[in-house]
């Protein structure tokens, strides 16, 4: 089997499209399809029913998808290791970051890291914490960069690398920014904006607060967006403080307080690249964190 036409296979089945799976491989739509009929004439299969425009695995598809999972990341993990032993620092990066982080946190270390090792080839994608995580844990991206989840939820490698503090956040006309007292009962007498259910930040905020069920009246993965939304006076939320301005701070609410950890995620059993190692390197040093734990083989 040629590692290029499965990969062209995992990539349509994680994408159950054949346009986005080229758009994600950097190919044409012809030369996906191509690839994969090359694979069904080796394996005499259906890999893939086609009704339309939609695309599903077949009952063959799917047998093969966590064999080719394995070979694929096995192929590349040996590049990796064979690549390290120069010692350099290039190669490609495959590693995803949520919008939040990329905005307030990466543009430092991204600046300082292309800067110092430009023959790297960075693949940046921007996606959801849990979806960036799964697709480490599946060997689609080596590292990512996110709001952690919580210990023993995942076989990943966690390295906090910041602690975001999320806080109270209502507008100026809302009621709880008059409000003398606010405590977790204060808050579910009024509608919030939280992140959307399903997400480690909504479950960390939910825990915390341990105030049941909370009524939400929009629910959302974009902070800029609840900002916005708070700002507005739709409800009141718990945002990182870095984001509010001080109009949007109860004078009450400094106590409500939820920490979430931010940081990287990889593969323990996987072999990192030298350009992966180095980069969590860089996020460490923007909080002078111990860097010896890293290694690369």
């Amino acid at each position: 089997m040629n590692i290029e036409d499965l990969q062209a296979f995992l990539s349509v089945a994680e994408h159950a499209s054949f346009s986005q799976a080229a758009q994600a491989l950097h190919l044409t739509q012809p030369a996906v399809s191509k690839r994969i009929a090359a694979l069904e004439t080796q394996l005499d299969a259906r890999l893939f029913d086609r009704i339309g425009r939609q695309v599903s695995l077949t009952e063959a598809g799917r047998a093969l998808r966590e064999h080719a999972r394995r070979i694929v990341n096995e192929i590349e993990d040996s590049r990796r290791a064979i690549r390290n032993l120069s010692g350099k620092i290039s190669g490609p990066l495959k590693l995803a970051t949520s919008h939040h982080i990329s905005l307030h946190r990466l543009p430092p270390v991204l600046h300082a890291y292309t800067r110092e090792y430009p023959q790297v080839q960075l693949d940046l994608s921007f996606m959801d914490s849990e979806l960036a995580c799964r697709a480490v844990e599946q060997g689609a991206l080596e590292l990512a960069l996110v709001t952690l989840p919580p210990e023993g939820a995942t076989i990943l490698t966690l390295i906090e690398i910041w602690t975001d503090r999320l806080v109270l956040a209502a507008g100026p006309e809302h009621p709880l920014s008059k409000a003398k007292r606010i405590d977790a009962k204060t808050l579910a007498r009024h509608p919030a904006i939280l992140p959307a259910r399903g997400t480690y930040t909504r479950a960390l905020i939910d825990t915390t607060l341990a105030i049941g069920q909370l009524e939400t009246c929009l629910e959302t993965h974009y902070l800029e967006t609840i900002k916005m939304l708070v700002g507005v006076g739709l409800g009141w939320s718990l945002l990182p403080e870095n984001m509010l301005e001080a109009e949007l701070r109860p004078a009450d609410g400094d106590h409500i307080v939820v920490e979430r950890r931010l940081g990287v995620v990889h593969h323990p059993m996987r072999t990192l690249s030298n350009a992966a190692g180095m980069f969590i390197r860089r996020c460490m040093a923007s909080r002078n964190l111990p860097n010896n734990t890293i290694k690369t083989e």
